[in-house]
């Protein structure tokens, strides 16, 4: 059998030798400084490797503005402006009407917080409840004081009375009353002043809310704008990653013309160019994704957006970020204000099994007869009124279990609070420690990768280097550079989410200059509205001595909350390149 098959065998493999010559380019010495390949007549010469990054134009961040007609039918103008109207609650109302201001495009972080701060609508809107919940305070300190109601009525009466078997007699007129009511509580054993402490606790958590609130809004901002700025360099990356591949392309396209490459090189190239076009057009995509959040979250397009220049760390080390966090993260704050809501609601619950003191006092006017105003009556009344609920087959008794259990919720989403605010802050210290760190390190690649594609340009000319060769080290640039512009924007990002857990992330702390909303303002200047100089503030207190403290804060009970884990990474100093 192998005698037989033997000749063929030898056949066929002389064969493929002779097509793999045809094909296969001619060896060269293996030496980098190997001269380039004599072309044939009428031939261009082989072109001589380019090194170094291709010259292409960054990629601009500013997106263009399109006008879009207005949202159809007619908008009466406003009456009401909350703050007076200031920009601060949300600018002059317009009418519908008017012309659409232009938006001026944003061109650093500083410009993109303050229009954010003085115009988002999250904001605006988170703002407006917490001055709504600031008036429940007076609302509930309203009860420490009398109430006066009064009636009048004008009344028709007719009668009729059978004073013999079928002989009737009757009357029918008008006549006038009138009365007076006034209503003062003494002593309620804790009603009204639970009601005024879950108000105000109901106030701080809105207040606490709203901060919340400003810094997601301020996040998203930061993000937004880093995002922009992120794609936008990786349009770029991947504008020179093309052109490299496409002189890659060119260069090869003249060698396979002068027989010194295979079609499977080219090939190889080809693919290569194809995937960094579709790479190209991806990032270009993503950049205007990024540019239509940025719209979103600021509110104006960006411009040529300038690098990041604010939110510095102010922490040394991470126990000192969760020692912060713990006494103002927005997170603990509304939990402990939310607590404390709950925590009123069972001094309420509990009150209901005491009894109340009020004074009252009616004035009734009237008339004699109900049939007309000929002679009238007057009558005072003053009364001291002691009123205890007895039986209410276990109503009181369930609307405090309802209201122990509700506060229990509360208390443990504290608990969770403590974890969640501790999970970010650290996840966000190991995230900017392990990017900062980083840093340096994507440098040194990028320009080891740099050196190694230049260098394998040469070799390929030499032959000590397939195209492949080539193409994997072009592709391993364009990795390291694309890591490292991703490293970039994580570390700034990490700075955004750092500050916004510990609390740190407010406009007016950021921007030097910007004037800030002054929730507290809003709630000091409407506390007292209404109030009885000396009369209220002795009854509140009177009324609060049956009450339990209501202001202090709870303790955490979970021991996973009162745990905290150290540092993977030291924190480096700020990256003396991307720090501007």
């Amino acid at each position: 059998m192998i005698r037989h098959f033997a000749p063929a065998l030898l056949l066929a493999c002389s064969m493929a030798t002779i097509a793999a010559a045809q094909t296969r380019p001619a060896t060269r010495p293996a030496s980098p400084q190997a001269p380039a390949p004599v072309a044939k007549p009428g031939q261009q010469p082989a072109a001589a490797p380019v090194t170094g990054t291709p010259d292409v134009p960054p990629a601009s961040t500013s997106a263009q503005v399109i006008q879009v007609a207005p949202v159809a039918g007619p908008r009466p103008s406003p009456t009401y402006r909350p703050d007076g109207g200031g920009y601060l609650s949300g600018g002059p109302e317009r009418d519908r009407n008017d012309p659409v201001p232009a938006l001026a495009p944003v061109r650093s972080l500083a410009e993109a917080i303050t229009v954010a701060y003085r115009t988002n609508p999250n904001l605006l809107a988170a703002r407006a409840q917490a001055r709504a919940a600031d008036y429940r305070v007076p609302q509930a300190r309203s009860a420490f004081g009398p109430a006066l109601s009064a009636t009048g009525a004008y009344t028709f009466t007719r009668s009729r009375v059978e004073v013999l078997p079928g002989t009737f007699a009757g009357a029918r007129g008008w006549a006038s009353t009138a009365s007076l009511v006034l209503n003062q509580p003494v002593f309620t054993f804790g009603r009204n002043a639970a009601s005024e402490a879950g108000a105000i606790a109901s106030s701080q958590f809105q207040r606490d809310s709203l901060r919340i609130t400003e810094a997601q809004t301020l996040n998203g901002v930061v993000t937004a704008y880093v995002s922009v700025l992120r794609d936008a360099t990786s349009v770029t990356i991947a504008r020179q990653n093309l052109a490299l591949l496409e002189e890659q392309l060119r260069q090869n396209q003249i060698r396979f013309d002068v027989r010194d490459l295979t079609l499977t090189d080219l090939d190889q190239t080809r693919t290569r160019v194809d995937l960094g076009r579709a790479q190209l057009l991806q990032a270009e995509g993503q950049l205007g994704i990024s540019q239509k959040q940025f719209l979103a979250s600021v509110g104006a397009p960006p411009g040529d957006l300038l690098p990041p220049d604010l939110l510095d760390i102010r922490f040394t080390a991470l126990d000192a970020a969760y020692s912060y966090a713990e006494a103002n993260g927005p997170l603990i704050r509304a939990a402990q204000s939310r607590e404390k809501i709950s925590r009123a609601a069972v001094s309420a619950a509990k009150a209901e099994y005491l009894p109340r003191v009020d004074l009252r006092g009616t004035a009734d006017y009237g008339s004699v007869s109900p049939y007309n105003d000929n002679l009238r009556t007057t009558q005072l009344v003053g009364q001291v009124v002691l009123s205890q609920p007895l039986i209410d087959s276990g109503l009181r008794r369930e609307r405090t279990n309802e209201a122990r259990e509700a506060n229990q919720s509360d208390w443990r989403l504290l608990d969770q609070a403590y974890r969640d605010t501790r999970e970010s802050i650290g996840s966000a210290w190991d995230q900017l420690a392990s990017s900062r760190a980083s840093l340096g390190d994507y440098r040194s690649a990028i320009a080891a990768a740099q050196r190694a594609y230049d260098g394998a340009l040469l070799q390929q000319k030499a032959g000590d280097r397939t195209t492949l060769d080539v193409l994997d080290l072009a592709r391993d640039l364009l990795t390291v550079r694309n890591n490292y512009n991703i490293t970039v924007a994580n570390e700034y990002l990490a700075r955004a989410s750092l500050l916004a857990s510990a609390g740190l992330l407010e406009g007016p702390l950021l921007v030097p200059g910007l004037e800030g909303y002054d929730a507290d303002a809003h709630y000091e200047r409407v506390f007292h509205r209404g109030d009885i100089p000396l009369f209220t503030p002795a009854v509140s207190a009177l009324d609060h001595l049956t009450v339990g403290d209501n202001k202090r804060d709870r303790p955490a009970r979970d021991a996973g909350a009162q745990a905290a884990l150290g540092e993977i990474t030291k924190l480096p100093p700020p990256d003396p390149v991307t720090t501007r």
